[in-house]
Parts: C-alpha cells; structure tokens; sequence
C-alpha cells in the first residue's frame, strides 16, 4: 500500500520565511525574475515588456513572454517542488535563473491569494488561483495577448509591502540592470545599459551613488569560464582588514544580493565590486552565491586582475602606487608573504620606518647591505638611536607584517641578508676603557654593583655615541623570557608554578646589563664623586631614566627604586633643618 505526502503549504511558507529568504521583500525579484524567464523563452529579450501597477487592494505583474497551457499550469503551479518546467519549456537552458513554481511561492509571504492569468499562443488563456491554506482552482481566462498576469492580494498586515512606493524601490534595486523594459505604475525602473559598459565616469558615478564612496581607481573585471563582467572599486580611505565588505553581484542581470561574499580573496579587503555573471550558482535562496569550484576559479581570476593593477601602477605610475600603499599596504603586505610579484613591490615602493627615516627595504640594502631588524617597536625605540650612533642601519619590523616580509625576501633571494639584531649585539660595538681607567672605576663599579644587585641587573662602562646619552639598558631576548617567566612563576598557584618551574632553563641567560657611557659628562661627574651613598643614587637614577627610555616593563622593584633614588637625591639637593 503506498502513500503520497500531505504538504502544509503554510507550513512550507513559514518555511520560507524563516530559513530560506531573509526578508519577504524578495518576493518582486521571485515575481521578476519569473516574468524575465518567461520573455527570455520566447527568443526576444530585447521586446520583453513587463509592467508592475499598484493599488490599494492587489499588485500586478504582467508580462509578454511565453505563456503557460493549462496542463502546464497544474503540472507547475500546483505541484510544490516540480522542476518540470526546465524541461518542458527548455529551462534546462543556463539562460534561466528562476523556477515558475518555488518563486510563486514567496508570494505568500505577502498575500493570502495569488491570481495568475496566462496564454501561451495558440492554446486558450487559463486563470490560476492558488489560496495560503493550499487549496487552488483552474478556471477558464479571458482573452488577452501570450503572456502572464500574477496577481496579489495583500495579507493582512503586509500592505506596505505591496504599496507603490516599496514595489518602485525594490523593482529598482533588483531589476535595473536587467534587459527589459520594467516599468512601475507607468515609470520605468531599468537603465539603459550596465555600468561596466557606460565608461570610467559613469563607473565612478555608479560607485559614489551605490557604495557612497568616490573610488581611489577602477579595475575593470573579466572571467570568461564565469561569464562575469563588472569592475572593482577601489577604496579611497583606510580599512580594517578585518571588515570583509560585501559586494554587488548580478546573476543574468538580476540582482543577488548588495553583500556578497567570497567573491574576492582575504587580502583584497579594499576593493568592493559590482559584476553581473551568467554562469556563478546561487544558493537556494538566491542570495549568496554557491561555493563550488568554479567560484573558487573565478576568485583566483579577480584576484590576478586585481594582482595584475599592482603591477601595472609599479611600471606605469609609481607615484599612484605609492598613494595606495600607504592608504592599503596592510592588504598587499599580507599578499607579499605569499606572491612574489607582491613581494618586489614592497620591497622596491612600500616605505618603511628606520633609524634613517623612512625609506624602502630596496633603499636601505643599498645603503647598508645587511638588512638588521627589531622585531618589536619596542626593540626599535630602544635601539634606533644608539644604533644610528654607531653607523648600524634597523629597520622597525615590529607593524604588521613587516618581520616577516623581511625574513622571506631574504629566503626567495639567497643575495639579501637580514637579521635580527638582538640588543647585546650593539655592546660588542661599543670601546671599552684602558686598563688605567678600569682599574681606577673599579672601587665604583663594585659599590653600585651591589646596589642594583637585588634587581638582577650588571653595571658596565662603555664608550658610545651619542654622547648625550648617559646609559643605556640592554636585555637580550633570552634574559627578557626568563624574566618574564620568573615573573609569572611568582604570581601562579602551585600546580601552574610547577609547570613554569619545568619550562625554566637550567641555567639562567647572562643577565641584562645598565651600560653607563663613560663619554658621557654626567657619567664622568658621578664616576668621580667620593661619596659612594651619592654615587648610588644616581646610578639607581640612571637605571630608571634607561628603563622609560627603552620602554622597557617596570616592575614593583623597579618603581620602588626609583621613587627611593628620586627622593634620595632631592634629600641630598635640599639643603636646611627640619621644623
């Protein structure tokens, strides 16, 4: 004994309007695309008509297409879910997006009866009338040209939706590229032609009315296997990368969706684009875009495109790209890790922060030869000057990207050098004294030695440039792990302590030195005093003046010595009685 399902067209609606569409105002692109299906079967698009007239009591769409018979209309409109149509009409063509029947159905998102009055030529007109709760009736129609009326009577708190005003606004939004004649209660809502082939100026209009932007450059888009054409706009101001703007697509000319994504690679966040493709798939609801393999080879081909600009502004107009890269270099920098075209333009035009100002990566090989980074700003501000004092070219690689940009051109090509230079690094640059003057600082060293012994640090004395500066405090990154860890050992329960315990090293790393600069004249001054409490104070001083100034952490030790040196010296400086 077999059965046949029992369907709950309300049920199906609600459907409809909770999990398929987003919004019941899709209901005129299902109501137009139908129509523009109808007049693309007939062989003459370019005559298609199709008039929308509003009221206060029903919306009417009517078109001069194919038509349907009456066997057609219960095997199509009656059956929810039949796909007969493709085949029996020749929908099974790419030239058709929608299918008579499910589109039909977003109507009773809107209203409780639909009324469609068709003819195809040669054989009789025919009325349909489809009810919410499922029932509906074939009846004979009057006489009329081939082609299709749809009907709506507006459910009860959906008038609005059906009002003029709203059917004019969403007949424009989905239907004014298409290629009819739409009109809406006598006014035509379709342009003359797309934008992508109305010219630049006209792109650009099109850019500041839709996206609201004026666009930074155009980049005209063309992907034969997708049947896509259209154009990417480039942004004119900054972007989060993390934003991914959606972008205008057109299936056949009929709007998808403003807010699609997927269609451009990650790093292309600053461009949006309109394109029209009559090959891409859309999802059920026809608002997103399928993600199968041939839109996978149409973001590769957008992204060559939009690659391809790049490249072109490098030979053709450095200036222009120059502009755009300090606008978006976040975007290209995050293509350089991983093309190579991509990689040489930064190199060559994308400036970047140095000790020398700023200057591009091809500039300071040539000036230096070996690239040396901080990866930090942190290392940076720390070494910059002194780094710059001793003839040592660095480059900030602490912002996004730049370390590892760094690292990879000297991995592509085996003639670039790059390192890292580690702050230790700097001290083997720096004269050490005669053997008279160690000898003679001894007793100094070893009494303020002692002083900052319980902070962990080592007290040296150096000769560097600049002059001015008096100290400078060096960690290597090794000697800032530990402490970090010592640290966070300190503050953890027992079983996190212990496991802190087992990833500390066996032996500590040698400690982080408070270089004081023996050409300095402060330096010179305190290494001559004889008051060894004096001396101590400002060298503790010195030690909390090196920290701020290389941005290094202060820790509770550090801040109490400081206040304690600070007021030590003014004790010393102030002279008078206590009250």
């Amino acid at each position: 004994m077999s059965n046949t399902f029992q369907v709950d067209l309300r049920g199906i609606v609600d459907l409809l309007s909770h999990h398929l569409y987003a919004s019941p105002r899709v209901y005129v692109r299902e109501l137009l695309q139908n129509a523009v299906d109808a007049i693309t079967a007939t062989g003459s698009a370019a005559d298609g008509q199709v008039q929308i007239t509003t009221g206060e009591d029903e919306l009417r769409i009517t078109d001069n297409g194919v038509g349907l018979t009456e066997a057609q209309v219960h095997e199509l409109l009656a059956t929810i879910g039949r796909s007969s149509k493709r085949d029996e009409l020749g929908f099974a063509r790419h030239e058709f997006l929608g299918q008579f029947g499910i589109g039909l159905l977003s109507c009773f998102l809107v209203a409780d009866e639909i009324h469609v009055h068709t003819r195809r030529a040669g054989a009789e007109p025919v009325r349909w009338i489809g009810y919410s709760d499922g029932r509906y009736e074939v009846r004979p129609g009057e006489e009329r040209e081939p082609g299709t009326s749809v009907t709506l009577l507006p459910r009860r708190g959906a008038e609005h939706l059906l009002s003029g005003t709203t059917v004019r606004e969403l007949a424009t939004l989905y239907g004014s590229l298409l290629p009819v004649t739409v009109e809406v209660d006598g006014e035509r809502v379709t342009a003359d032609a797309v934008p992508w082939e109305s010219g630049r100026a006209a792109l650009y209009a099109y850019a500041e009315k839709v996206f609201g932007f004026v666009p930074f450059d155009i980049v005209e888009l063309d992907v034969p296997q997708a049947g896509l054409k259209g154009a990417a706009f480039v942004l004119s101001t900054p972007v989060n990368p993390a934003t991914r703007g959606g972008h205008r697509v057109y299936l056949k000319r009929m709007l998808l969706a403003e807010s699609v994504e997927g269609l451009l690679p990650e790093w292309a966040f600053f461009a949006r684009c309109v394109v029209d493709s009559t090959e891409l798939r859309p999802t059920a609801s026809r608002e997103a875009l399928y993600d199968d393999g041939l839109l996978g080879e149409t973001r590769d081909a957008i992204a060559d495109q939009l690659r391809g600009w790049l490249v072109r502004l490098a030979t053709t107009d450095p200036r222009k790209l120059g502009r755009f890269l300090t606008v978006h270099h976040l975007g290209v920098k995050a293509l350089a890790l991983h093309d190579d075209e991509m990689l040489s333009i930064v190199d060559q035009w994308y400036p970047m922060e140095t000790n020398m100002g700023q200057v591009t990566l091809a500039e300071f090989r040539e000036r230096h030869g070996l690239i040396r980074y901080a990866a930090t700003p942190d290392e940076f501000r720390q070494l910059a000057a002194v780094a710059a004092a001793q003839d040592v070219g660095l480059v900030n690689g602490g912002y996004v990207y730049d370390s590892d940009i760094i690292e990879r051109l000297a991995t592509v090509d085996p003639e670039i050098r790059a390192e890292r230079l580690e702050p230790a690094d700097l001290a083997t640059r720096f004269t050490g004294l005669d053997a008279e003057a160690e000898l003679r600082l001894r007793p100094f060293l070893a009494a303020v030695q002692r002083r900052l012994d319980r902070l962990g640090c080592e007290v040296v004395i150096r000769a560097y440039e600049p002059a001015t500066l008096p100290a400078l405090y060096l960690v290597s990154r090794a000697a800032a792990f530990h402490d970090e860890l010592t640290a966070s050992r300190d503050r953890a329960d027992d079983i996190w302590g212990g496991v802190l315990d087992a990833l500390a090293t066996t032996a500590p790393p040698d400690r982080p030195q408070l270089v004081l600069n023996a050409r300095n004249p402060l330096v010179r001054r305190i290494t001559a005093i004889g008051d060894p409490e004096l001396a101590g104070l400002a060298v503790e001083s010195l030690y909390g003046q090196a920290l701020m100034l290389g941005h290094h952490p202060i820790r509770p030790a550090d801040a109490a010595l400081l206040t304690s040196s600070m007021l030590g010296l003014l004790d010393r400086a102030v002279p008078g009685s206590e009250r």
